[in-house]
């Protein structure tokens, strides 16, 4: 058990040494912090309410979810619907190598790593209980951290579209927590739309 409590301990830090390279900083209770070390730290916070026993793959494919995506910026696909799912693409499978090489560094056996590149590439979305609940996690720490920055930068339309996919994401427990995040009046207006039409 002190084995594993270590390793496991060794892959978090590495995961956030990496993720704290990030150039692009935030403010973080009062102090810059590293943007996807930040969002890596979000991840575990929600998961710890999501899923209060997560299994340790489940808990460093949340960790890893985002590590070093800065190094694949969007602008480096075209900007269509076409360059968007690519990049998309490419950096999920960047992501699950990153993360597995680390976890090889870390001693981790094949079955382990294996188990996390498959939660983090999002197989078996819906009919694999841990997969969905890394979904609800990365749909709670959008809508709660992110959405209304992004509500900001476009057109109602879009918003409205991407809230319902969003929900559409989430198990009937992560709705649940959706549902009791608090926005703004437009966000609500927004969010009641696409929930309602």
């Amino acid at each position: 058990m002190i084995k594993d409590t270590t390793r496991f301990q060794k892959a978090i830090e590495r995961f956030d040494e990496e993720n704290s390279k990030d150039p692009n900083q935030e403010v973080y209770k009062g102090q810059e912090i590293s943007k996807e070390l930040l969002y890596a730290i979000r991840m575990t916070e929600w998961l710890t309410r999501v899923s209060s026993e997560a299994s340790k793959p489940l808990q460093l494919a949340a960790r890893s979810q985002h590590i070093c995506r800065w190094t694949i910026p969007r602008e480096s696909y075209p900007m269509d619907r076409k360059g968007y799912l690519l990049w998309r693409t490419e950096l999920k499978n960047f992501h699950a190598e990153t993360a597995s090489g680390i976890l090889e560094e870390c001693g981790y056996d094949p079955a382990t790593i294996d188990r996390v590149k498959s939660l983090i590439l999002k197989r078996r979305m819906k009919a694999d209980p841990e997969s969905q609940a890394l979904e609800d996690v990365v749909c709670l720490v959008f809508l709660e951290y992110y959405f209304e920055d992004f509500m900001a930068k476009h057109e109602p339309e879009k918003v409205v579209s991407i809230v319902r996919k969003t929900w559409n994401k989430m198990s009937e427990l992560g709705q649940q927590h959706a549902l009791a995040l608090e926005f703004g009046n437009e966000s609500n207006q927004l969010i009641a739309r696409a929930l309602n039409e």
